[in-house]
């Protein structure tokens, strides 16, 4: 199953995480067209061990079973592999892969690191919070966000549930809350899970985007990169001086709205991997590989309905972004 999604991942040029449905062959047939080059990808330089952030002013411990591409890298792999608009990798510090995996295998995953220097934020509010209120209050802004997604020709989202409730650490000052989303017709639902470790002058950002099915392994990962992802001294959540020092305009509950809410809808196309996400008999056409489109017509359809169907135009890109 994971090579026939690697497969597919590679010529759509964006990440899969789901499975499948069980009656797909485990191998792709032979693809007679050219798939896009990807070898791009072995000369990315990974960085593993202790990894400097010095725009957030904060480091990473990723040992050796994680490796990170700056952001260079990072906005390769974001722009020319899934396919997001420039603009997607605005900002963004750098990405953490699992060692085993390349950015493009089908069953990678990557968190993407980002810092916004919003200054101190203050965790009065972190346990008095009801989250499941602040749930449906979100839900109730999915109606605007879905009709400027549906204009722009993205999927809607649905914000399903919590997959894992928002937990705020005190001794560590990391927030993680992860959630479950629909996207359109999908048939696998999506896992975005996000780290925050609060600093003195700002949030250090985390955010990961597969498949539910993966939230174990993506949860254990997340727990092991919060552990050693720390500011430098000086810039610590201890370190704040009030009077001094900047703080933001809401606490821990208004950090995860912001993140649950608008800004995280956009953000969602960071990763562009929903746009894998098939139903059998669905034909997933990229404008810039007519070849591949044919292939996935002959996979999915069936040489009666690709003869049928040869004198019609084809669609639009069904990409999520």
């Amino acid at each position: 199953m994971r090579q026939f999604e690697a497969a597919v991942a590679a010529m759509v040029l964006c990440v899969a995480a789901p499975a499948f449905a069980a009656d797909q062959p485990s191998t792709p047939p032979a693809v007679t067209a050219s798939a896009p080059d990807l070898s791009w990808q072995d000369r990315l330089e990974r960085h593993t061990g202790v990894v400097d952030l010095p725009q957030a002013k904060a480091r990473l411990n990723l040992g050796t079973d994680y490796y990170y591409l700056d952001a260079a890298a990072s906005r390769r792999v974001l722009v020319e592999g899934w396919g997001n608009p420039p603009d997607a990798a605005d900002g963004v510090l750098g990405m953490i892969f699992p060692a085993r995996f390349k950015p493009l295998d089908g069953p990678s995953w990557g968190a993407v690191i980002s810092y916004q220097d919003s200054g101190y934020v203050a965790d009065k509010d972190a346990r008095d919070t009801d989250y499941d209120k602040l749930l449906d209050d979100l839900r109730k802004s999915e109606p605007e966000q879905n009709a400027e997604r549906e204009k722009a020709g993205y999927a809607s989202l649905h914000l399903v549930g919590w997959a894992e409730r928002p937990t705020y650490d005190a001794a560590r000052h990391v927030v993680i809350w992860a959630r479950e989303l629909k996207a359109g017709n999908a048939s696998v639902d999506t896992l975005n899970y996000d780290i925050r470790l609060l600093g003195r002058k700002g949030v250090l950002s985390l955010n990961v985007i597969s498949s539910i099915n993966d939230l174990p392994e993506v949860r254990a990962a997340a727990g092991h990169i919060a552990d050693q992802a720390a500011f430098v001294p000086g810039q610590t959540y201890a370190d704040f001086h009030k009077g001094q020092d900047k703080m933001a305009e809401y606490g821990v509950a208004g950090l995860i709205a912001a993140g649950v809410g608008a800004a995280a809808a956009k953000k969602l196309g960071l990763l562009a991997i929903l746009a894998i996400f098939l139903k059998k008999g669905a034909v997933l056409l990229v404008a810039a590989f007519g070849a591949v489109a044919a292939w996935f017509r002959r996979t999915f359809l069936g040489q009666k309905d690709v003869a049928a169907k040869a004198s019609k135009p084809p669609s639009g890109p069904d990409l999520i972004s």
